[in-house]
C-alpha cells in the first residue's frame, strides 16, 4: 500500500521543519498529501533560539530567502559560543573564556595544532578570525555579501516562535502542506501494530498512512500509543532543570554576535540576543542546587530582585527514544529526545533527523523495514555522540569548587567511545580519522576548539624548525586578515539595521 496521507502531529520548530523537509522531498508526487495538526491547547516550548551553520543549507533547500529569515524572526548572527568561567578561576583567571566558533581551525587548510601545543601562548581560537570579530561586535557579512555567505562562517539566533511561523508559511505556500487545528488525545492501532487512526479532543477520527510525532515531551504517539522505551542519559548529563527568562535589550546597545554560556556552581547560563530581547536560561542539576538557590543565582546574574523574580521552569529529561522510527511513525524534536542546549543541539538534531526521514521516506509500506533500520541506526549513533560532546565540556573542566563539578570529572559514566577518544587525545590531538561516521554531527574541528580551549592535557611532540616557522607564518597571516576584517566589516547592529532600512525602501536583497 502506498503512503499517501502523512500526518505531522504538533507544530513549533520540529513540526514545521518536518513539513518543509517532507514537502520539498515529496512535492513531485501528486498523490501525497501532508497535513500538520497543531493543538490550540498546547503551547510550543519555544526557548531553543540558537542554531549552527547546518541550518543555512536547509533554509536554502526550502527556498527561504536569508533576508526573510533575518527580517521576520528577530534574527541576529552567531559566530559560535563564548564559554565563560568553565575553568578553575585560580588558574586562567576569574574571567577566563574560550570560544567554540564555526570557522575552520585549519588556516590555509593546514592543521597547526602541533605548533600551538608546543607554543600555547595565545588562545587556540586565534587560528581563525571568528573570535576577534565576535569580540569586536562585527557582522560576519559585508553589505554586498550574497545570501547565506559571509567573510567567515556563521549561524543565527532566532525568535523560536517567529521562526516556526516563517517555516509554516513556507511549507503551506510553497509545498502545499495542509494545516489543521485540532488537539490529538490518542490513537488506535491496526492488527499489524501500525497506527491507523488519530482521535482528537472533539471526538474526530482522522485516518492517515504515516505519522510524524512532533508532540514535544508528551510524545503522544511514540511513547503513548507505541510504548517505545526511553534511553535515560541522566547519569552522563547531570543537569535536569532550566529556568527561562526573556530580558529586553538596551536601546542602541551593541548586539553580541555569539551565544554566551556562563558556568556556575551547578550548571551554566545561556544568554542569546535577538534584535528585540535577550533569551536567557539558567540550567542546573537539582541534585546539587535547590530551586530557591537557582532562582537567587539567576536573579543575581540578571541584576533583578530575587524576591519578585519568577522565571519559567522547564524540567529536562535527558535521553532519547530507543527507536526514533517505530512501525509507521517517526518521532522528531522533543518527542524523539532531549539533551540540554549547551551546543544548540535541539534544532540541529531535529533538522538533521527530518532531512534524514525525508530522504528515506517509504513511498510504499513494504519499503519501510530497511529504511527504518537505517534511520534508527543513524539516529542512535548521532544521539550517542552528541551526548558525548555535551558531556565533554563538563568532564574535562578543572573546576573543583563544588560537588557538581567534582562529580562531573569522574570517568565512571563516560561512554566507551568518549573514554577511548580521550585516552587517545591525551597522547596526541584529534584528527579527522578519529571520527568514523558522517553521523558524528560534531567532528574534529569542534573537538579541537573545545579540548584546546579548555586546555585538555594533550601531549605535544617535538616538531621541526620549519614546522614552527610555518605555524607562526600562518597565524600571522590570520592576524593580519583579522585586523583587515575588523576595519572592513560593519558592526553587527549596523548591518542588521541597514537591512531593515533597505527593506523599508523596498531594496533588500533576495
Amino acid at each position: 500500500m502506498k503512503n499517501k496521507r502523512i500526518a505531522i502531529i504538533g507544530g513549533g520548530t520540529a513540526g514545521w521543519l518536518a513539513a518543509n523537509h517532507l514537502g520539498r522531498e515529496l512535492q513531485a508526487d501528486p498523490e501525497i498529501e501532508i497535513t500538520l495538526i497543531e493543538s490550540e491547547d498546547v503551547p510550543i516550548i519555544g526557548v531553543g533560539e540558537g542554531t549552527v551553520p547546518f541550518i543555512k543549507t536547509s533554509m536554502q533547500k526550502f527556498g527561504i530567502s536569508e533576508a526573510d529569515l533575518i527580517l521576520s524572526c528577530e534574527t541576529t548572527f552567531k559566530y559560535g559560543i563564548k564559554f565563560q568561567n568553565w575553568m578553575d578561576a585560580g588558574k586562567p583567571g576569574a574571567e577566563h573564556f574560550y570560544y567554540h566558533p564555526f570557522a575552520s581551525p585549519y588556516p590555509g587548510g593546514v592543521d597547526v595544532t602541533p605548533h600551538w601545543l608546543s607554543e600555547p601562548v595565545r588562545p587556540f581560537s586565534d587560528v581563525s578570525s571568528s573570535t576577534r570579530l565576535a569580540e569586536a561586535m562585527r557582522s560576519p557579512k559585508r553589505i554586498e555579501s550574497p545570501a547565506y555567505e559571509g567573510a567567515v562562517d556563521y549561524a543565527y539566533h532566532v525568535n523560536a516562535h517567529k521562526f516556526a511561523a516563517l517555516l509554516s508559511r513556507n511549507a503551506m505556500q510553497r509545498f502545499g502542506v495542509q494545516h489543521l487545528r485540532a488537539t490529538v488525545v490518542g490513537a488506535e492501532r491496526a492488527p499489524d501494530g501500525d497506527i491507523e487512526v488519530l482521535i482528537t479532543k472533539s471526538g474526530e477520527r482522522l485516518v492517515f498512512d504515516f505519522f510524524v510525532d512532533c508532540s514535544g515531551f508528551a510524545s503522544l504517539l511514540t511513547q503513548g500509543a507505541l510504548k517505545v522505551p526511553f534511553v535515560d542519559k541522566s547519569h552522563q548529563i547531570l543537569t535536569d532543570t532550566a529556568l527561562v527568562q526573556q530580558v529586553p535589550l538596551k536601546a542602541g546597545a551593541e548586539i553580541p554576535p555569539y551565544t554566551l554560556a556562563t558556568a556556575h556552581a551547578a550548571g551554566w547560563i545561556w544568554d542569546i540576543p535577538v534584535t528585540e530581547r535577550r533569551g536567557t536560561g539558567f540550567v542546573y542539576a537539582s541534585a546539587y542546587m535547590s530551586h530557591e538557590e537557582a532562582v537567587t543565582s539567576f536573579a543575581r546574574y540578571l541584576g533583578v530582585p530575587a524576591d519578585s523574580f519568577a522565571p519559567r521552569q522547564i524540567a529536562m529529561k535527558i535521553g532519547y527514544r530507543k527507536q526514533s522510527w517505530t512501525q509507521n511513525c517517526m518521532a522528531l524534536g522533543l518527542a524523539q529526545g532531549f539533551v540540554e542546549p549547551l551546543e544548540a543541539t535541539s534544532i540541529l538534531l531535529t533538522d538533521f533527523a527530518a532531512g534524514l526521514l525525508a530522504r528515506n521516506f517509504p513511498r510504499f509500506g513494504s519499503d519501510a523495514p530497511p529504511l527504518r533500520d537505517h534511520v534508527n541506526d543513524a539516529l542512535t549513533y548521532a544521539w550517542e555522540r552528541i551526548i558525548d560532546f555535551v558531556q565533554l565540556h563538563y568532564h574535562i573542566s578543572d573546576r573543583s569548587d563544588s560537588e557538581f563539578w567534582r562529580d562531573n570529572r569522574q570517568a565512571c559514566h563516560l561512554s566507551d567511545v568518549l573514554r577511548g577518544r580521550l585516552a587517545k587525545w591525551s597522547a596526541g590531538h584529534p584528527h579527522q580519522t578519529d571520527f568514523f561516521s558522517r553521523f558524528d554531527l560534531f567532528s574534529v574541528e569542534n573537538y579541537l576548539y573545545v579540548l584546546n580551549g579548555m586546555r585538555y592535557p594533550t601531549r605535544g611532540f617535538p616538531i621541526s624548525a620549519a614546522e614552527h616557522k610555518d605555524g607562526r607564518q600562518r597565524l600571522a597571516h590570520v592576524d593580519a586578515a583579522t585586523q583587515a576584517l575588523i576595519r572592513e566589516l560593519p558592526g553587527h547592529r549596523a548591518w542588521l539595521e541597514g537591512l531593515r532600512a533597505a527593506a523599508a525602501r523596498g531594496t533588500q536583497p533576495a
